[in-house]
């Protein structure tokens, strides 16, 4: 079985550096791996970054991240991601990885993700240039999620996102921003490319639990939806028919 945490949207900075260290600190009696589903800063910045990498730095198990809007802001989104790969955490933006663990191997890919809608209610790749514009990203950025999932060599696949690939996990936030909080188009990649579970963040106001419509389960692990420093979920063997269950185990933010 493979313990996963995850957590989002944690918006740290200098003055909320440590906040969630005393829980990270017994994280690996709960789990084996960490993914970060991004908006690990508030503004972006560089000195946020390296409250981020101290936070989540030497934990005794891997750390996964990708980033999300908020780490975007300053437009050092490159430095950002150098500081936290510098501390050992590994950080995906249209790649995957390959980790061995509980005698198996999860591959985990992962990308930031962007906006757009879902099915019914969605943009289009039609009118103006700005609007084909923000459409083909979504598109790109899908494209290279699921080529990512589809060239994993492991007995289990994630995706790791920060904007939703389902509307799901969005209820209990506003229907009128649903566009800029994900894409069905990340869905359709994880169906045709195949994962046992998908994790996102980026809806503070959602619900944890989904399923794309091919029948991957999704999680919103957003901090204020989880409410506690990481939430717990156990993946049973490969050739076990259990996928996911949650566990009961997390860390508490005091």
């Amino acid at each position: 079985m493979i313990r996963i945490a995850a957590v989002g949207d944690v918006h740290l900075d200098e003055e909320a550096r440590g906040r969630l260290r005393p829980a990270l600190e017994h994280l690996p009696a709960h789990a084996d791996v960490l993914l970060l589903a991004g908006d690990l800063t508030r503004h972006g910045t560089p000195e946020e970054a390296h409250a981020v990498a101290d936070e989540f730095a030497e934990l005794a198990v891997p750390v996964v991240a990708v980033l999300g809007n908020h780490d975007y802001q300053s437009d050092q989104q490159d430095e950002v991601a150098r500081i936290l790969t510098d501390h050992g955490i590994t950080v995906l933006e249209g790649e995957g990885v390959v980790l061995d663990l509980a005698g198996e191997r999860l591959g985990v890919a992962g990308v930031k993700g962007f906006g757009g809608g879902f099915a019914g209610k969605c943009g289009s790749d039609f009118g103006e240039p700005e609007m084909k514009a923000f459409v083909r990203h979504t598109r790109a950025i899908a494209v290279r999620l699921g080529a990512a999932l589809a060239a994993l060599e492991s007995d289990r696949k994630v995706a790791l996102t920060h904007y939703a690939p389902v509307n799901e996990t969005l209820r209990g936030e506003p229907p009128e921003i649903y566009p800029f909080l994900g894409s069905y188009l990340m869905a359709e990649a994880i169906d045709h490319a195949g994962a046992d579970l998908a994790i996102h963040g980026h809806a503070h106001h959602g619900t944890e639990q989904g399923m794309t419509p091919g029948g991957v389960r999704v999680r919103n692990v957003a901090q204020p939806v989880i409410r506690k420093a990481y939430a717990v979920y156990c993946m049973e063997s490969a050739t076990s028919d259990a996928l996911v269950g949650v566990s009961g185990s997390g860390g508490f933010v005091r």
